[in-house]
């Protein structure tokens, strides 16, 4: 790129950053946890409107994906799921098209009393802005909107088709970012702001959620020799499952990625529910896990190895035995992604010019890194033969109390994401 195109493009990203930073605010008081995304969707679909993107809002439809690799199992209504993408039309397709995706949705608060701001109220302090989902993930969707800005405003537009998704259910299903494949949006390469510390994602495990049903016998604590608790019999069960977790993570299992990493795939117990009366022997529990799997790790066989550890677990149990556990998968069925496997060209070449933008912003190499969580590359990269890119800001305490992210890094993460297309997509007068 002429070195005058990269100045104003860079110098423009910073001529915006007090309207990016209020949009990002602004986007923040949206309480987008599931089920609630409307009303923040319906901010992004107006801003790319007012853009002249063309934009496509609709209802997921769960019939209409269930079939496809990649769906995880849903509980409930998707009345209230929307998706919203907005399109640019390159005139002339001199360059390689791309999708810009990331998430609306976000997770719980928890406790209120524990922020020491409210959550859906952001505060800007020094370089930290403050609130729930302002790092996880709306500032990586912010910078997808300002590097397209910085762009326009230099004077450009991309020189091939792009698609800026705003995507829901990232958090628990990723049956969003699916719903945007089945309904044909496709490109060369896609790049996911997703707040890793402006590294290159290069591996990632996957996730698997599942919930064990118990039943127990009802009885009046006066007999509760007599009874059975089902709460206390989920003890046994979730150390079967540590045990499982301990195997999984053992050296010979290993993805290559994650041969140094001692401890990648973690086994969370994230609730537990049960009984009905505190005079009464518990007569049912449920309680529900996330699990991690490798890149490459088959899911089918890890659905079998959960469920034979926790009916070898049953079987030394005397109740147990006689009331066996029910397994529900009921989120997450998502495999593991390694994008540092594909060494195609396009994978090889997006990497290299995300790595150039990296370099000129920063003055430094992009280091790469392998994550103990999921994101919805694994749909672009698995079931779409396309590079997925993960590289956003640096942020703190995501899905925690007093989640933050750095504005400066919000900055350096726009401008490498504006050099990015300018040079994967190619540029166009705008």
């Amino acid at each position: 790129m002429d070195k005058s195109i990269e100045r104003r493009i860079l110098a423009a990203v910073d001529d915006n950053s007090d309207q990016q930073t209020a949009f990002l605010a602004d986007l923040v008081n949206h309480p987008s946890t599931r089920g609630q995304e409307q009303s923040a969707q319906a901010h992004m679909a107006d801003a790319l409107a007012e853009r002249g993107y063309a934009v496509d809002r609709w209802q997921i439809d769960v019939d209409a994906i269930r079939h496809l690799p990649g769906f995880s199992p849903v509980i409930g209504s998707y009345a209230d799921a929307v998706n919203v993408v907005g399109t640019h039309r390159s005139r002339t397709n001199k360059g390689r098209s791309l999708i810009l995706n990331g998430h609306i949705d976000v997770v719980p608060a928890g406790p209120l009393e524990m922020w020491v701001t409210p959550p859906f109220s952001p505060k800007v302090d020094g370089d930290w802005l403050y609130g729930r989902g302002a790092g996880d993930m709306k500032a990586g969707l912010v910078a997808n909107l300002f590097a397209l800005d910085a762009l326009r405003a230099a004077g450009f537009a991309p020189a091939a088709d792009l698609f800026f998704q705003s995507v829901v259910e990232e958090e628990c299903t990723g049956n969003g970012a699916l719903a945007c494949l089945a309904r044909g949006y496709k490109a060369d390469a896609v790049l996911i702001p997703e707040p890793f510390d402006e590294k290159l994602v290069k591996a990632q495990t996957g996730v698997i959620w599942f919930q064990v049903h118990l039943q127990g016998l009802p009885t009046h604590v006066a007999y509760a020799g007599d009874g059975a608790n089902a709460i206390e019999a989920a003890v046994p069960l979730i150390n079967a499952l540590h045990g499982l977790e301990k195997r999984w993570n053992a050296s010979e299992n290993r993805h290559h990625t994650f041969a140094h990493h001692k401890h990648a795939l973690n086994l969370n117990v994230g609730k537990i529910v049960g009984g009905d009366w505190p005079s009464s022997v518990p007569a049912w529990c449920v309680f529900d896990v996330r699990m991690g799997v490798f890149p490459g790790q088959d899911m089918a066989a890890a659905r079998a190895d959960i469920e034979a550890t926790l009916m070898q677990a049953a079987e030394e149990n005397s109740f147990l035995k006689a009331n066996k556990p029910k397994v529900v998968y009921h989120g997450f069925m998502a495999e593991g992604y390694a994008l540092s496997d594909d060494r195609s060209e396009p994978a090889l070449s997006a990497i290299k010019t995300l790595g150039d933008a990296h370099r000129v912003v920063n003055d430094r190499e992009l280091e790469q890194m392998a994550i103990t969580c999921t994101t919805d590359t694994r749909f672009f990269g698995l079931y779409a033969n396309t590079p997925a890119l993960v590289y956003g800001p640096h942020a703190e305490a995501i899905h925690g109390f007093n989640e933050r992210v750095s504005l400066e890094s919000v900055n350096r993460v726009t401008k490498a994401t504006a050099l990015f297309i300018a040079n994967w997509c190619g540029l166009e007068p705008a």
